[in-house]
């Protein structure tokens, strides 16, 4: 081992440190470096040993494994940069002028920051901070998230991107403030209490890409319309954003066009045109785009084409593989499902029209003379406007349907569902009725359509429409469109497993809402219509991640009523400490645009929460008085990969299994669940596909209380599961309040790709 020692010390040395620290045996991984010719291949060497010993028993090899990777990942710097790699990090200000030359980072940060602030910056940037990731977080930091040159070698190390997303999010701030409220921001991240949505964590400082998750667009009844949603929807997917897209306003299969009858051909062939572009167009050069439609269960085309746009049966020429669906649904067609004859058989009858048929024949309108269709109405609790308005439908002689058993529709959606995952499940009443800003158009009109691709957006929509053409005085064709609501999802979330234990929530959220309405301004979109947007509601989507990790460091077992009290009371205080931080706001930069008139400013949103405390009613005051910075607030995403990067679990997700194989394109290697030890096994132990959903359904429910917006959530069943038993999930569901569900999950699908827009 003479040799060994001496040449190999510093490796020897990171080797020692983890071993006390892990209480590792490393005898056999340091015996088996002595045929090694020199400190570099001892270390991969040295990092393909500690990655093969992670298992069940060993969980605390990752920890080595990212110690060993980091040696290499700190050579590399050193070698591209020039710099000495026993100082682990090189000069900042070095680094942001040659990545600035380069083109890979903007010029604002240098155009923004002195070389003296950002050297007192570098002084706050701790190395020993990259101890905390364990090593598949590490590696997936590094392989997609760091910075590198044009030929994809790495400049930058952890710690500097978390200093430069602080100090890109913060650039605007009053200079007085600035550097504080970065330093907090790089607290919040390097401490991985919090992660920043992927687009965020990718292009933060960059030159080139966006910093906003997910979009989502209504599709009006016409070719002008279709057509520049498709082109609004290339350029958003070009610069990485997931899309959702509500087709539930175009004319059915078989309608008239410019009373010419049987001339429409439905919505399935615009949908597969959606389909070929987020094929076509690369988001980043990384991966195809990722579309999300949904339809209408009342709409005539649901069970003629879109409900089997992704089996593997049927007509090829009407699949669309490649895009997500998803279904609005609204209540009364659930309690259609419910009626039974004396026998016990489901008798309740469902009926599809096309909305443009409904709009020709029913005459409903709205104060401004525009028609008005089933999917313009909700029913609130007091009153069943969409109901009434189905009736009435449905009692017009002339008006023209389609109809079917209800059960015979559901059926359908489940076996989609067990076949490919989808669609998701969007209950509109529900929605609608806690929607915070549904004063813009009035009770009982619908204002949220759909969601976004991962099913935890729930924001004001509307078409956007071509009001003018003509030409100028030089001859150039002009359009003028009226903007729409084009919804932007900007994304955040708190690693429940370590802010928590840490006790710093109130700190944490109140940095992490900041960062993200700075995102809002920053933010610049290709797209006209979703800027507006973004800068009329200024809405985000603060979220959570690692609950089963949480769970299991708690002592708390997963199907379990105090799992559901613990997430009813750690929601409400998250929530409490979101408004209370964008009511602050508010009171230093203003509020969003339409918030008078909104159940924030009337109070409705606190009595209808029943949040009846004292420190609720205080804060309802508060918001009355001051105002609000953010029209939504809370929306919780899958947090697949930066749940990886943050050392915890998927959103609110129970765990796969207590030791997998992560595998994506470029890698496969074993995992276990964080925090594994002979205690928090028994928390653990039961995984994701043998747990009561129930239960599942029940925690859902308890956190969706205090959530405005909505959460992706998935239902994990066995592929030989009953019709009888998913028909009630998915009732248990409607009924506990649930405003969307996201996948249905059996074990029979191959795994599907979580959205990597979402991650936050």
């Amino acid at each position: 081992m003479t040799m060994v020692q001496t040449e190999f010390s510093n490796l020897l040395g990171t080797i020692r440190q983890a071993a006390e620290k892990y209480k590792i045996d490393v005898t056999g991984m340091q015996e088996s470096l002595q045929h090694h010719i020199n400190e570099a291949e001892a270390n991969q060497h040295a990092l393909l040993y500690a990655v093969n010993q992670i298992a069940i028993d060993q969980p605390d090899w990752t920890f080595v494994a990212a110690r060993l990777y980091l040696n290499e990942l700190y050579a590399e710097a050193a070698k591209n940069r020039s710099y000495d790699s026993s100082l682990k990090y090189g000069n900042f200000h070095t680094l942001i002028t040659r990545l600035t030359a380069l083109g890979i980072y903007s010029s604002d940060l240098l155009n923004c920051y002195s070389k003296t602030e950002i050297d007192e910056l570098a002084q706050e940037i701790n190395p020993e901070q990259d101890y905390l990731f364990n090593y598949i977080g590490l590696f997936l930091l590094a392989d997609r998230y760091l910075a590198k040159d044009h030929d994809r070698n790495i400049f930058e190390l952890p710690q500097e991107r978390f200093m430069i997303i602080a100090m890109t999010i913060m650039k605007n701030e009053s200079k007085f403030k600035r550097l504080k409220l970065i330093k907090e921001a790089y607290w919040a991240l390097s401490h991985l209490y919090m992660t920043v949505a992927t687009p965020t964590l990718a292009n933060a400082g960059k030159s080139f890409g966006q910093l906003s998750s997910c979009f989502i667009d209504t599709v009006d009844d016409s070719l002008d319309s279709i057509y520049l949603n498709n082109w609004d929807v290339a350029r958003l997917s070009k610069d990485g954003g997931g899309i959702g897209i509500y087709y539930g306003k175009v004319r059915a299969l078989g309608s008239d066009i410019k009373k010419f009858k049987g001339n429409s051909s439905g919505v399935v062939p615009w949908i597969k045109l959606v389909n070929d572009t987020a094929v076509s167009v690369d988001q980043l050069g990384q991966r195809q785009g990722a579309i999300a439609v949904y339809l209408d269960i009342f709409h005539k085309d649901i069970m003629n084409g879109f409900l089997d746009l992704k089996t593997n049966n049927g007509d090829e020429r009407r699949k669309a593989h490649d895009i997500f669906t998803g279904v609005a649904i609204p209540d009364l067609f659930m309690e259609k499902l419910t009626e039974k004859d004396e026998q016990g058989r489901s008798i309740g009858e469902w009926h599809t029209f096309c909305p443009h048929q409904v709009k020709q024949m029913m005459g409903w309108k709205d104060e401004n003379g525009t028609s008005l269709g089933l999917e313009d109405f909700y029913d609130e609790t007091d009153r069943k406007f969409f109901t009434e308005k189905y009736e009435e439908a449905v009692n017009h002689p002339l008006l023209p349907r389609k109809s079917y058993r209800a059960m015979d529709v559901m059926v359908r959606i489940m076996v989609s569902q067990l076949e490919t995952g989808t669609p998701y499940m969007f209950y509109r009443d529900e929605v609608n009725r806690q929607n915070p800003n549904k004063h813009v158009n009035g009770r009982g009109r619908t204002s949220i359509y759909c969601s976004n691709l991962c099913t935890e957006i729930a924001q004001n929509m509307s078409a956007t429409t071509i009001v003018k053409e003509y030409h100028d005085e030089d001859g150039n064709i002009i359009i003028i469109r009226k903007p729409g609501d084009f919804v932007v999802c900007n994304l955040s979330s708190i690693n429940l497993a370590k802010a928590v234990p840490a006790g710093v929530l109130e700190r944490l959220i109140t940095i992490q809402v900041r960062m993200l309405d700075n995102v809002i301004d920053l933010n610049t979109i290709s797209v006209g219509q979703a800027q507006h947007t973004n800068q009329k509601y200024r809405a985000v989507g603060l979220g959570t991640f690692g609950w089963h990790h949480l769970l299991a460091l708690k002592s708390i077992h997963w199907e379990s009523e105090e799992a559901v009290v613990f997430a009813d009371e750690l929601y409400e205080n998250i929530a409490y400490y979101t408004i209370l931080a964008s009511m602050e706001l508010a009171k230093e930069k203003g509020t969003y645009q339409t918030f008078n008139g909104s159940d924030w400013q009337t109070g409705e949103y606190f009595s209808r929460k029943n949040y009846n405390s004292n420190r609720w009613q205080k804060l309802k005051e508060e918001v009355g008085k001051n105002g609000i910075r953010n029209g939504w607030l809370m929306a919780v995403a899958p947090n697949s990969s930066t749940a990886k990067i943050g050392g915890s679990t998927d959103g609110i997700d129970p765990i796969y299994s207590v030791e997998y194989a992560e595998e994506k394109k470029n890698f496969k290697f074993k995992v276990t669940v964080p925090d594994l030890n002979h205690h928090t096994y028994n928390y653990y132990r039961r995984a994701r596909h043998e747990l009561d959903q129930l239960w599942s359904i029940k925690q859902n429910a308890a956190r969706q209380r205090h959530i405005d917006q909505s959460i992706s959530f998935n239902l994990y069943v066995r592929h030989d599961i009953k019709a009888k038993e998913l028909l009630n999930l998915h009732i248990e569901a409607w009924k506990h309040g649930l405003k969307t569900t996201y996948y249905v999950r059996s074990t029979s699908q191959a795994e599907i790709e979580a959205c990597e827009a979402c991650q936050s």
